[in-house]
């Protein structure tokens, strides 16, 4: 029991010694793309904490920035799950939902990342894109035809432990 108080007040004391450990912070761009309405793209930048996730720093955007705000529902099993950006909102009906992209900021690629705002965690120079898009299905199997729909169906924003 004693080892176990002594290595916290060690890890505290550490944490303590590393400067800008807490503070540090990146900036990252964040895009909102509309691409069934063809609606002009919102750019907006925001800091996000060292080793911080993206829900973090869209919710720093949310309090500080008039015309952004963001809904999302928590998934008992996969965390949060992305249900509107500025008013728009998916729908199962519909085929549409909110796509998280990223446009790295060392290489220019854009991927998708296989976990969602919950647990994505940006780096210095990220361009995060939020895409509005439908997905598809094959009405005889079911089957989705967007590749990003998978994620869509079971969260998209599950988590992986880091």
């Amino acid at each position: 029991m004693m080892s176990m108080i002594m290595a916290s007040f060690l890890s505290a004391a550490l944490l303590l010694l590393v400067p800008g450990i807490l503070t540090e912070k990146s900036s990252i761009e964040l895009v909102v793309v509309n691409s069934i309405s063809n609606t002009p793209n919102k750019t907006y930048s925001t800091d996000v904490a060292f080793r911080g996730v993206l829900i973090g720093a869209m919710r720093r955007l949310q309090e500080t920035t008039a015309g952004f705000n963001f809904n999302y529902t928590e998934d008992p099993n996969y965390g949060p799950f992305l249900v509107s950006v500025n008013g728009v909102a998916g729908n199962n009906t519909e085929n549409t939902f909110w796509e998280l992209l990223v446009q790295t900021g060392g290489n220019g690629t854009t991927i998708r990342p296989d976990v969602g705002i919950g647990c994505y965690i940006p780096k210095q120079n990220d361009r995060i894109i939020l895409n509005f898009t439908k997905f598809t299905t094959n009405s005889a199997s079911g089957s989705c035809t967007n590749p990003g729909v998978l994620l869509f169906l079971v969260g998209l924003f599950f988590c992986f432990l880091i």
